[in-house]
């Protein structure tokens, strides 16, 4: 097996495409992607995951570099490693939102999606500054 300084960039990015390839680890980054940070409780409210399962799943974000976590007192704390994050997720709703109208289906469904949250291309056109988030 390769190190990441010798595995080739294609095999690289295929990692990261599989730490995004699970419905709720979707969801978890959505979540995530509106607010600055989000607790374990209100991530468990919010994708409705038993406790074992949510934690599964932050571990494979973590372990791919998408998400960051603090403990403050007994209340651990996620956030995105990088706003591009937030990018790649609005871009690939938008993908999907033309997917989906060009196949004719569930185009409600698209339509009732929640809510991105700010993504740093927006930041950067709306502040004029490099950094989001």
């Amino acid at each position: 097996m390769f190190s990441n300084a010798e595995q080739p960039l294609y095999e690289i990015k295929a990692n990261l495409f599989k730490g995004l390839a699970h419905p709720y680890r979707i969801r978890i980054l959505e979540i995530l992607s509106a607010a600055p940070e989000a607790a374990v409780a209100e991530m468990l409210e919010q994708t409705g995951l038993e406790a074992s399962h949510l934690s599964q799943h932050l571990a494979v974000l973590r372990k791919y570099g998408l998400v960051l976590s603090e403990r403050r007192a007994s209340v651990v704390y996620y956030r995105l490693a990088f706003a591009q994050v937030a990018d790649l997720l609005l871009v690939a709703r938008q993908l999907l939102a033309e997917l989906l109208k060009a196949q004719g289906v569930h185009q409600q469904a698209a339509n009732e999606l929640p809510a991105l949250g700010v993504t740093a291309t927006q930041t950067v056109a709306t502040s004029g500054q490099g950094v989001a988030k």
